[in-house]
């Protein structure tokens, strides 16, 4: 892997920087946190404000309707739009970042061309709905049943956790096609269409008073046997791509945020004082490369799936995704808790962003797979280790 840039990368961050400083002063400023149709809508305009600049996709195939950039491209994307406080995926980054590029993977032509483009515009928002009840860590028990009805499935069930599923017009859908198989098999990946008859959503408040997530009841929704993506009762397989775009590459810009919050605490402790303390700035220097390190696993990860995608793989990160979304999901936790630290009794305010980030922090040892899941794959594909019964 070359970390040097080329004149034609440095070129390409020269006019990303130049249209960024063009087009972020006229941006209209962010809708509430709890308005999400606006919040769609918002996110919606900068996607497409990005698609016809020709920065939509900068990292997927041609062939998906991407610009075909090279990963250090992508990533000095990634680092300029952060940098900038330029507005994020939001509401569609599930579409984005995790069932886009695994229908440019896994799906047909026909199934590429009627998404992917919308995706790309920021005229159609996705959801997620993998987790179940019973079935979130462990998410091959999933129970949702896909009962084959001529050119259709009978989809009955539910789903939570399902992420804006309260704007979204499709759904990354995980059922269980054939009840008899074992429990990783007999799994197919669907594309549920959200205003499909029978399809209920109830939001969920989260701890930080939030309702970015949601219930999903199914009852009885038929879904066309054509919006299945990769073959019937293969679907764990389609599942392990989508995943691994999900824990190597999608938290990416995260992590470019999180060294610009780290620089922010270390401003606002000298500003309160609390810089006096050796024990805080050993934290925060611990911190500043901790996050540098994960910075450069995802350099590591995007540069792997690009050259999977070359080599004719499928494109996804390789296992050093788990990697990554171990020591992130850490790291994240421990770094608005420092946070809390510089903050003081303000850090009680609910209302402050980085308040409301700790609160969230702590789902993400969870989503996206349990750190325990992590641990178990890294063991097992990584160091070789036999599998735990």
């Amino acid at each position: 892997m070359d970390l040097t840039f080329t004149k034609e990368e440095e070129d390409f961050r020269d006019r990303l920087r130049t249209w960024l400083q063009d087009t972020l002063p006229r941006l209209p400023p962010e809708p509430p946190a709890d308005d999400w149709p606006a919040r769609r809508a918002h996110d919606c305009a900068w996607q497409r404000a990005l698609h016809d600049a020709g920065y939509a996709g900068l990292h997927w195939p041609a062939h998906a309707g991407g610009q075909g950039a090279t990963p250090t491209e992508y990533l000095i994307f990634i680092e300029e739009t952060e940098r900038a406080g330029a507005p994020y995926v939001g509401a569609n980054f599930v579409g984005l970042l995790h069932a886009g590029p695994t229908i440019a993977a896994e799906g047909t032509a026909a199934q590429r061309a009627r998404w992917l483009p919308p995706i790309l515009r920021g005229d159609e928002i996705w959801c997620q709905g993998f987790s179940e009840p019973e079935a979130g860590s462990d998410l091959a028990s999933l129970r949702t049943r896909a009962v084959r009805d001529g050119d259709s499935y009978i989809v009955t069930g539910s789903k939570i956790w399902t992420s804006h599923a309260e704007v979204a017009d499709w759904c990354e859908l995980l059922v269980r096609t054939d009840p008899s198989a074992p429990r990783h098999r007999g799994i197919s990946w669907l594309a549920l269409p959200m205003n499909a008859p029978g399809v209920t959503v109830r939001p969920l408040r989260t701890l930080a008073g939030t309702t970015e997530f949601a219930e999903v009841f199914l009852d009885e929704v038929r879904v066309p046997v054509t919006y299945r993506v990769g073959l019937e009762n293969d679907g764990w397989r389609v599942t392990m791509v989508t995943l691994s775009y999900e824990r190597g590459t999608a938290f990416a810009g995260e992590v470019v945020a999180c060294r610009r919050t780290l620089t922010s605490l270390a401003r606002t402790a000298r500003a309160n004082g609390r810089w006096d303390d050796p024990v805080l700035r050993r934290r925060l220097g611990r911190l500043h490369a901790e996050f540098t390190a994960l910075w450069r696993l995802v350099q590591w990860n995007t540069c792997e799936a690009a050259h999977a995608a070359r080599t004719g793989g499928d494109g996804a990160p390789g296992a050093g995704a788990s990697v990554f979304k171990l020591r992130y999901s850490q790291a994240r936790q421990e770094l608005y808790e420092a946070a809390a630290e510089v903050l003081g009794p303000e850090s009680l305010d609910t209302r402050h962003e980085w308040t409301a980030q700790r609160l969230s922090s702590l789902s993400y040892t969870i989503a996206a797979g349990t750190s325990q899941i992590q641990r178990n794959i890294i063991a097992e594909r990584i160091l070789g280790l036999p599998r735990g019964r």
